[in-house]
């Protein structure tokens, strides 16, 4: 299979999606399904949020609505009956409190995906409370594995939580709310919380945490950057790389290639030898340059690989092949993702229209 694609109407064409504009993971999730070539509608208010996205708020029709007003919320209501998914991430009770919650929209639109996006979720002592990425993976555990060198946890972007545990499971729970809806005709609430999503993506660790054979503690936990096979090195142009030599085999070829001394090739599973093993390593790799390094390990077997600003990102020789940066509208954006074979997706531009102008397109049929 290529791995070039063709542009086309995608897997998900005549899937109609009304989004509620927001920000993080709610426009990530509605940026998916339009890339695989959902019609997806967002309603903002005058101004917008604040947090203007040329790639996350790409593929859609915009309109701006007052939701508050009686016009407006009859707007949303109309486009609602249509719609097959719905996106919101306000607080819980704001849609309520605009008539716009999921009762009378089911009520009006039995088949209607209602998909809610939220740290907290709708229920629970926290569900009304503020909050951000760095709040909700701190109280799931996922935080407190990611630490420095000096003991602190470092938020990881919001990678974790607003995008991994949040748009992912939105997204996840959409398609299986639609998968479903198929056999009984029904639509259905999907609670996509972060807190429940972040919570998920922590399972290998609190499993393996379980039964004994993991440490979350950062100096022992081989995944954490504490064991030199699995941690990243500057190099002597200051630039870095990243190792990632868990299996013996893998560690075996690197030491080969690197010609590192036998005291480094009997690299194990005791946490106490890790530290002088890190920095034996670490003097080996500031004898070469980042690039030196590349021309000597990428390929092979040794589990490396550069760490690349994200602007170096695009002109990687492997993800230009893969064409997973494309230039459109006098930009670099990020292809659509996953790929498919027969219906690829497509990256599209937004369109914004008046409120008069605003409506589904026909739906589109396939010969079975």
């Amino acid at each position: 299979m290529s791995d070039t694609q063709e542009s086309g109407p995608g897997p998900l064409a005549g899937l109609r999606v009304l989004e509620f504009a927001g920000i993080g993971p709610g426009p990530h999730c509605a940026m998916l399904l339009a890339d695989l070539g959902a019609d997806v509608i967002r309603v903002q208010r005058e101004g917008g949020t604040g947090w203007s996205n040329p790639v996350v708020d790409r593929g859609r029709r915009v309109v701006t609505l007052d939701i508050r007003s009686a016009a407006g919320r009859e707007r949303c209501l109309s486009l609602a009956d249509q719609a097959d998914v719905l996106i919101e991430g306000f607080r819980p009770g704001v849609m309520e409190r605009l008539g716009l919650g999921p009762e009378p929209l089911l009520q009006r639109n039995a088949r209607l995906i209602y998909g809610r996006m939220t740290g907290w979720g709708q229920s629970g002592p926290l569900a009304g409370a503020a909050g951000h990425d760095i709040n909700y993976i701190a109280l799931t555990g996922a935080l407190a594995a990611i630490r420095g060198a000096e003991g602190t946890a470092i938020p990881p972007l919001n990678l974790v939580g607003d995008f991994g545990g949040g748009s992912m499971f939105l997204a996840v729970g959409i398609l299986a709310a639609l998968f479903e809806r198929e056999r009984s005709g029904k639509g259905q609430v999907v609670d996509a919380a972060i807190v429940d999503g972040v919570s998920s993506l922590m399972s290998f660790f609190s499993g393996l945490l379980a039964t004994g054979r993991l440490s979350m503690e950062r100096a022992a936990n081989p995944l954490a950057g504490a064991a030199p096979n699995y941690r990243c090195y500057r190099c002597a142009d200051g630039r870095e790389i990243a190792i990632g030599a868990l299996e013996p085999k893998f560690w075996e070829l690197l030491c080969e290639r690197i010609d590192a001394p036998e005291s480094l090739r009997r690299v194990g599973r005791d946490p106490a030898a890790w530290a002088e093993q890190g920095a034996e390593l670490q003097a080996l790799f500031a004898n070469r340059s980042r690039d030196q390094w590349c021309a000597l390990l990428e390929g092979t077997d040794a589990c490396f690989a550069p760490v690349l600003e994200l602007n170096e990102a695009p002109e990687h020789p492997h993800l230009k092949a893969r064409g997973v940066y494309r230039n459109q509208e006098g930009g670099l954006q990020v292809a659509p993702a996953p790929r498919f074979s027969r219906t690829p997706g497509q990256a599209r531009v937004s369109v914004e229209l008046s409120a008069s102008e605003i409506a589904w397109h026909p739906r589109v049929t396939t010969s079975r």
